[in-house]
């Protein structure tokens, strides 16, 4: 194990003055300003900052030893890992303070970005999810043939995170060419590493995951810059990951405000002695290949080309508020444009045929689209809605993962960085709770953060009526109907289920797809044949009358159906929404002012189900329309029993009947 008082060993190996020289200007250039952001921060002009003095070394080697077209995906502290892949430093300089001229419109921060251009992926403040993204971009890289490695850094608190576990894991699995960079430097913000793991180092946790581990000085810039550049060339030729802990040490606190008052004087005055510049610069003064004359020279180019990076960011303006271009930027450009059948021909098919189907035919068009998710190849998920898929189309498309929803959604927003489109399936809709963060805060604001399309299907076995209790059966489309950037279908017929698929495919926006269990196999409908797409965002009047208007969406669309049929002398207009984001607005606002009475119906429960929103939406520009209250009926305010009695009571399904009877008689 590397420690702070082992001596930092160069050995030029035969390279030459130039490449030595490029090294030094690569760790000279981000202390430089890094050591001006200070002097910024302390003045006010900036608000925040991250330092990584005193671990530029192994950003800079890293990125100097990769191919240019070969993707970074760094973390808060390397930021020379930004200098080296030569983004212009007004750019930088323009995010930081949240200027146009940056890569997110001032609507992030700091390196809470990425860029195709540059090929870098910046991490979000939850630290472990972009390991997981890593997965994916190196996937892509792989099914293209393209013999390329993708590094991700993260850290000793990073790798505490479940992502870690799950990413390392699906790498070796899969036997993905990815370097896992961990920067070992003592502490996760104050707490100390002996407090984040037990093992010595972290070459160690390589073993548990069968894959290589190697350990470099982290602070010796040409020690990392050699052993990556062996380590990439093996890891494009094998195509394997590779766990690389980089030993070094955090001369600041994890942000300024922090301070770094927790860490022993002697510790930091043993780390300071290993400084990565003053050793190296040091070094390249006995070989002769720098000098005093140099040195000042290499620091004056830099000091300017930094004044005027920061004069370019300071004469811009901030960005004007613009509500329709925030609104906009939510989404990739999508046309939308319908597809219809080719021919008139249908055939008969369940929920779950009509599904199976529109995979098939999805598979077929785009052959860029990889289908992931537990057990779906050979056996052909828990639903056998992916049987035979694998076989028709390879398991390099049709891939079984490991139980990690987390790291296998990071890995389908990965795929589509890498220009690919996925599908991920949840076993069950209630375990994408362990995926969420990378729904939330990578899929549905990726473009918005940074113009990055995310082509990502998920689909959700959902819903009750099957007596399976509370972890099989909950309706969770309301955590995702309130997150923007997302768009959520939920089909309550096989046609609907097959056209609404298609076009999700269609779309290079993050979906999630919703299909109701207790519907696979229950419901039977005539299906066109041929490839068609279904608008998203357009309700289906199912039924249509004049004294009530019944909304509804997925089991509930049945029930409704069920109920309307025992009572005929109820004339309703029976809405379907199908898609909840986004939402058919004005199919619900026509009913309602013609029909002047509404009941909507949901199977998640009643508080904080979509119910409410649509109440809202209904009050606030139907008011003067209505002849009653508004009406919502859901299941209760309970986790969904298993007894099929009490699941029943649950249920809103005799509720509803009561509901609209008192509604149409008010």
């Amino acid at each position: 194990m590397i420690t702070a008082t082992d001596p930092i060993v160069f050995d030029r190996k035969g390279h030459s003055d130039e490449v030595l020289l490029s090294l030094y200007k690569g760790i000279l250039k981000p202390r430089m300003i890094e050591e001006k952001m200070l002097l910024l921060l302390r003045q006010g002009k900036i608000s925040k900052w991250f330092s990584g003095i005193g671990q530029e070394a192994g950003s800079v080697g890293i990125a100097m030893a990769l191919n240019r077209d070969e993707y970074i995906l760094p973390m808060h502290r390397n930021l020379g890992v930004f200098t080296c892949r030569g983004i212009p430093l007004n750019r930088l300089f323009s995010q930081f303070q949240g200027k146009p001229g940056g890569f997110t419109k001032g609507r992030d921060r700091s390196f809470h970005f990425g860029t195709q251009e540059y090929k870098i992926l910046g991490m979000i403040s939850h630290l472990g999810p972009q390991m997981g993204i890593a997965d994916g971009i190196a996937l892509a890289g792989k099914l293209k043939l393209e013999n390329k490695a993708t590094v991700v850094f993260t850290g000793d608190g990073g790798a505490s995170e479940g992502d870690f576990h799950e990413s390392v894991n699906v790498a070796a699995v899969w036997d993905l060419p990815v370097i896992f960079a961990i920067e070992n430097n003592g502490y996760g913000l104050s707490t100390p590493s002996n407090e984040q793991f037990r093992c010595k180092q972290f070459i160690d946790k390589a073993i548990g995951y069968g894959i290589e581990g190697i350990q470099v000085d982290g602070n010796n810039v040409l020690e990392v810059y050699d052993r990556v550049k062996e380590i990439v060339a093996g890891v494009r030729k094998s195509q394997h990951p590779v766990l690389l802990e980089l030993v070094t040490f955090r001369m600041r606190g994890h942000e300024e405000a922090s301070g770094t008052k927790y860490v022993p004087k002697e510790l930091l005055e043993e780390w300071g002695r290993k400084d990565p510049l003053e050793n190296y610069e040091r070094y390249l003064l006995e070989q002769k290949v720098l000098t005093k004359e140099l040195i000042a020279s290499c620091r004056e180019t830099i000091k300017h080309e930094i004044e005027a990076g920061l004069e370019i960011a300071y004469a811009e303006q901030s960005p004007k508020p613009d509500t329709q271009a925030e609104l906009t930027d939510m989404y990739a450009p999508f046309s939308n444009v319908t597809i219809v059948p080719e021919s008139t021909k249908t055939s008969s098919r369940r929920l779950i045929d009509a599904i199976s189907d529109g995979l098939r035919m999805a598979m077929e068009k785009h052959k860029n689209l990889v289908l992931m998710g537990q057990d779906i190849a050979g056996y052909g998920g828990v639903f056998k809605i992916t049987e035979g898929l694998a076989e028709k189309f390879g398991t390099q498309r049709v891939r079984n993962t490991p139980l990690c929803e987390s790291a296998i959604i990071g890995a389908g927003f990965g795929l589509a960085i890498g220009g690919f489109k996925a599908m991920v399936e949840m076993q069950f809709a209630d375990f994408v709770s362990e995926g969420m963060t990378q729904i939330i805060n990578n899929l549905a604001k990726s473009h918005y953060r940074w113009g990055q399309h995310a082509d990502v299907v998920i689909r959700m076995p959902t819903g009750a009526g099957v007596n399976a209790g509370p972890f099989h059966s909950q309706s969770n489309e309301a955590w995702f109907f309130h997150t923007p950037g997302l768009k959520v279908i939920y089909p309550a017929f096989p046609a609907d289920a097959k056209g609404l698929l298609l076009a999700a495919f269609e779309d290079s926006n993050p979906v999630l797809f919703f299909e109701h269990k207790a519907l696979y196999r229950s419901i039977v409908q005539e299906v066109p044949d041929d490839y068609y797409t279904i608008e998203l965002g357009k309700a289906n009047l199912i039924r249509e009358g004049q004294k009530i208007s019944v909304i509804t969406y997925g089991l509930g669309v049945h029930w409704a159906m069920e109920i309307l049929d025992k009572h005929p002398e109820i004339s309703a207009d029976l809405i379907d929404l199908r898609c909840l984001v986004p939402l058919d607005k004005e199919a619900i606002l026509q009913s309602v002012r013609k029909t002047n009475r509404v009941i909507i119906l949901h199977e998640d429960t009643l508080t904080g189900g979509i119910g409410g929103e649509l109440s809202a939406l209904i009050t606030e520009n139907c008011f003067e329309w209505l002849d009653a209250p508004i009406v919502r009926c859901g299941s209760l305010d309970t986790p969904v029993p298993m007894n099929a009695d009490l699941e029943l009571n649950f249920l809103p399904k005799e509720r509803f009947e009561k509901a609209l009877l008192e509604l149409i008689n008010y």
